[in-house]
């Protein structure tokens, strides 16, 4: 490709913008990589302090590490930075005191030199200040803390070996096998994997620590704390899980518990536990249907929770939100009818509604709904929403809010109003240049229905100046491009010169029931098909070079980007991330086969399916130079779908390269390895798009 036009204006050669002074952050890597990233939100009770995790590189540039950074929920304040450990803090949550829990492993000052390395542990920043306490830790670490909004008790998630009676016979257990060098796990039920790491033998247990520790005198020890294990039978392969909900008044706990499902398979029921006696009640159990995300009201009489119905060969899921009364186990349909699916719900502060979040044509909304029936309102416009906070005197909303146009800052919403487009609260995450502009884009698709996109166009493309195209389609499948991600920025490559089309096609969520259910079971099919009628459309465009074109995704993006380059040549280059090649080999090696055996049948004894949508079945096809890229440590889509598809590639002497991670899971997340993922691509696009001669990153 030689002979392909020039690149637009402001394109570079590589994955650096050759200038001194770049007028984005997305123009250098280095810039991007160092932008601080926000997660997570916890509100104190008074409503006067609202506290994010930033996660930024750390002094040697290998890795992420978070601080609590306090907001002003009045916007008026900047935002301060309110720890500095060497190792990073994360989980924020508020006691009813306002002091501020979080969990993170630095070291004990108080353990001296035998300490021994450091876990996570639960510490406490007062609420006037002074020095971060340690004041809960267990051998293996916590991985999760809850507070009763009323009454401060605690409890904690910990992972826990199985037969071990405390913490001691736990800490006996593991240095038993590691003195031993034995690292075997003996599996007796279904799966063994979860996304990137194995399970077992130890698993999490919900632990009631009830009061913390009071601050010792000088001199004096902490006193101990209960440590009352509310799961005593949790066992593998999940154990307790850490789908949990304390009370206000901190009797109850609610707890989505897994539970087998067939032969193989597993599903999650709600159960709750009275803290006082351990007895527990089940109070959702329904064979047809997940049940999860439970949260109790302000009052601790009822709880609200999230049934998803599982998915059967000829139907989708479908999700909607049930009103339970935990004296009687009754439960109420609280969104029946309403054509989105419902998550993360809440009480409002007076216990009359409930807030929650849906995708809702490429947005993440925030809707409410009244406990009397009506239909949900949705409260926010564009941008996507998670981390809702309700404050306890009803006055407002806190949540982070993201988009193609934002990265997640802080914002405050009004508790009813609609169409709300809140500005961000002052933070340390916000971005304010990019180099381009952000609009959407409508297809029709085969069979009359409406396929949106968003369309990423870099500064300069013009009808004189057309940009050369990307087609980058999302994961999931049962998602779709509505916020921000780090991991897959359309703005780096706007930087380059490229304009980004981000569609939603059939199976993305948001667009109703109807519209998923066009591509279940047939992912080669009408997804496959509004892709393409989306890359119509934007062709279309007069800012748009259509002789220059790459599709790319990871996922079900990257099973898109195989099965593209199994249907047409249209494109330059193909790169594929964490992708599904053989069908029926992936259906038995992912770590959630029985979930994906709902939708595709057994490979053994239904295999149209499989044969119909199977990019491997028409490899020979494959005209596209396509890079392939894959980490060992992806059990949701696992290495071996990588390394066929490569070797299919080889032989069939395709143009082709393997950027191979072996440290790496589904979604490669330490920097330097994203710094080389997107030199990789940058390099590989701009080879056969822009027709440059091949430059190898470096680091490579």
């Amino acid at each position: 490709m030689s002979d392909s036009p020039a690149p637009p204006h402001g394109a570079a050669t590589s994955g650096e913008q050759p200038q001194d002074t770049p007028p984005t952050p997305f123009h250098r890597l280095a810039d991007f990589m160092a932008l601080p990233r926000l997660g997570g939100l916890a509100l104190s009770p008074d409503g006067t302090r609202l506290v994010t995790a930033v996660a930024t590189l750390d002094p040697a540039g290998t890795a992420w590490q978070s601080a609590l950074w306090e907001v002003d929920p009045a916007g008026r304040r900047p935002a301060r930075r309110l720890t500095r450990g060497p190792v990073g803090e994360s989980s924020p949550v508020f006691t009813p005191a306002g002091d501020l829990l979080f969990t993170s492993a630095r070291p004990d000052p108080d353990a001296g030199k035998d300490g021994g390395e450091p876990k996570s542990a639960l510490w406490s920043l007062p609420a006037d200040g002074g020095e971060a306490r340690l004041v809960l830790q267990r051998p293996a670490g916590i991985s999760g803390v809850l507070v009763a909004a009323d009454t401060g008790e605690v409890a904690v998630l910990a992972s826990t070996s199985p037969g071990a009676a405390d913490a001691a016979a736990d800490e006996q257990r593991r240095k038993e096998r590691k003195d031993a060098g034995v690292t075997a796990v003996l599996h007796e039920s279904y799966p063994v994997r979860f996304w990137d790491h194995d399970l077992g033998p130890a698993v999490p247990h919900l632990f009631w620590a009830g009061r913390l520790p009071a601050d010792p005198t000088p001199g004096s020890r902490p006193e101990p704390a209960e440590w009352r294990d509310l799961t005593p039978g949790a066992g593998a392969p999940l154990g307790s899980g850490d789908d949990v909900a304390v009370s206000p008044d901190g009797r109850f706990v609610a707890r989505g518990e897994d539970v087998p499902d067939g032969p193989a398979g597993r599903r999650s029921r709600l159960v709750l536990t009275e803290v006082a006696t351990g007895e527990t009640r089940v109070m959702v159990d329904d064979p047809q249907a997940d049940v999860h995300s439970a949260r109790f009201s302000p009052d601790s009489t009822r709880l609200v929770c999230v049934r998803e119905s599982a998915s059967t060969f000829s139907e989708p899921p479908d999700y909607t939100l049930l009103l339970v009364d935990p004296a009687t186990a009754e439960t109420r349909d609280l969104t029946a009818g309403f054509d989105r699916w419902p998550s993360a719900p809440q009480f409002s502060a007076d216990g009359g509604s409930v807030y929650f979040l849906a995708d809702d044509d490429a947005r993440h909304a925030v809707f409410r709904v009244t406990l009397d029936g009506a239909a949900p309102v949705r409260l926010t416009g564009d941008g996507a929403y998670s981390d809702l906070q309700v404050a306890r005197d009803g006055s407002a909303l806190y949540a982070l809010r993201s988009g193609y146009d934002s990265p997640p800052v802080p914002v405050r919403l009004d508790p009813v109003a609609t169409g709300q487009q809140p500005a961000p609260l002052p933070n340390p995450g916000t971005v304010s240049a990019f180099p381009g502009t952000l609009r959407e884009l409508d297809a029709t698709a085969t069979d009359g229905a409406r396929v949106q996109s968003w369309l990423v166009l870099p500064e300069g493309a013009s009808a004189e100046r057309p940009a050369p195209l990307v087609l980058w389609v999302h994961g999931g499948p049962l998602m779709s491009w509505s916020s921000w991600s780090w991991r897959w920025t359309p703005w780096l490559l706007a930087a380059r010169g490229y304009a980004v089309l981000l569609p939603n096609p059939a199976l993305s969520q948001g667009f109703g029931q109807d519209f998923v259910r066009r591509g279940w079971g047939d992912w080669g099919g009408a997804p496959y098909t509004d892709l393409m009628a989306a890359v119509d459309a934007a062709e279309a465009l007069p800012e748009i070079d259509q002789t220059r074109t790459a599709a790319m995704g990871g996922s079900f993006g990257g099973y898109m980007a195989n099965w593209i380059a199994t249907q047409t040549d249209r494109f330059a280059a193909i790169v594929t991330h964490a992708s599904l090649w053989h069908l029926d080999q992936f259906a038995g090696t992912t770590d959630s086969a029985f979930y994906w055996e709902r939708e595709f049948g057994d490979p053994l004894t239904e295999p149209k399916r499989y044969e119909q949508n199977s990019p491997h079945r028409f490899a020979d096809a494959i005209r596209t130079p396509m890079l392939v890229i894959h980490g060992d440590k992806d059990y949701r889509v696992p290495i071996g779908e990588g390394l066929r598809l490569w070797y299919d590639l080889q032989k069939r002497g395709v143009p082709s390269k393997f950027l191979y991670f072996p440290d790496e899971n589904h979604w490669v997340l330490t920097p330097g390895n994203a710094t080389v993922w997107y030199e990789t691509v940058l390099a590989f696009l701009a080879e056969h798009v822009l027709g440059q001669e091949w430059e190898r990153p470096g680091l490579l």
